[in-house]
């Protein structure tokens, strides 16, 4: 096989194509906008397709070896895959755990909708920063950033490779905790501003005890957390902004731990 010209009869040809294949199946799989489930599976296996062919002389670059298709070689594909989506799913998730806190902190968790995106039922502020992150995701242009850390992923690991398995799941959990600490991070804002709303109107309620506090407090936790938000939402766009770096930082180290 060589860079320049692909042979589909050489030996290996089709197993390499099958490898290269599967790997970007995975982050078809799993990926922000690519694994929406509102894309028609034709379509999707279509991309894969354009894909595969778009993206095959940087894959025949990295290869020294005659790829082996075994069951092996088709879960490091596979784990490779996923792990470059879910690299990028990390963020859009944080988003949605802040929309979720939000909405629990706020009183508006029971006011559900239907996610056009994963076709599940989610609070309404838990579906509008998705959205706005996925939004911002693509004037990020995340789509393409993604397809590049497909390539840069054949550098450290390439078609039909082996992986250290066990330390890249182990910095795979750990990065998961970013899901958690952003979302927090972003809701924070919010959360801090009810909170002290929440203590105002306990203290009122100590001061005015004919005052029907159940009353006064909803639409107060409402008003502030929705105002609050519209103050916080351009703090998110930020940090979306260097997106790209932050994205890198994530998949380098786990894709390291891969390969070691």
């Amino acid at each position: 096989m060589s860079e320049a010209y692909f042979d589909p009869t050489a030996p290996g040809a089709m197993a390499f194509l099958v490898l290269w294949s599967i790997r970007l199946s995975g982050l078809l799989l799993i990926a922000p906008l690519y694994s929406a489930r509102t894309i028609p599976m034709m379509l999707r296996a279509a991309l894969l397709v354009l894909l595969v062919v778009v993206l095959l002389p940087p894959a025949l670059a990295s290869v020294e070896e005659i790829p082996r298709l075994v069951p092996e070689t088709i879960a490091t594909e596979l784990i490779i895959g996923f792990t470059i989506g879910l690299g990028a799913a990390l963020f859009i998730a944080a988003a949605e755990f802040t929309g979720d806190a939000l909405a629990f902190q706020t009183g508006l968790s029971s006011a559900s909708v239907l996610d056009p995106v994963s076709q599940q039922s989610i609070p309404t502020l838990g579906q509008f920063t998705q959205l706005l992150a996925l939004t911002l995701l693509l004037t990020a242009n995340g789509h393409l950033i993604m397809l590049e850390a497909v390539t840069a992923s054949l550098d450290l690991i390439p078609v039909g490779g082996t992986i250290d398995t066990a330390n890249g799941l182990r910095e795979m959990v750990l990065a998961g905790g970013l899901l958690f600490s952003l979302g927090i991070r972003f809701a924070a804002p919010v959360i801090a501003v009810v909170l002290i709303s929440n203590l105002a109107i306990g203290i009122l309620g100590r001061v005015a005890p004919q005052l029907n506090i159940l009353m006064v407090a909803f639409p107060v936790q409402i008003g502030v957390g929705i105002f609050t938000l519209a103050f916080t939402v351009p703090l998110i766009a930020t940090y979306f902004v260097s997106w790209p770096s932050a994205y890198e930082s994530v998949l380098s180290r786990i894709l390291s731990a891969f390969g070691r």
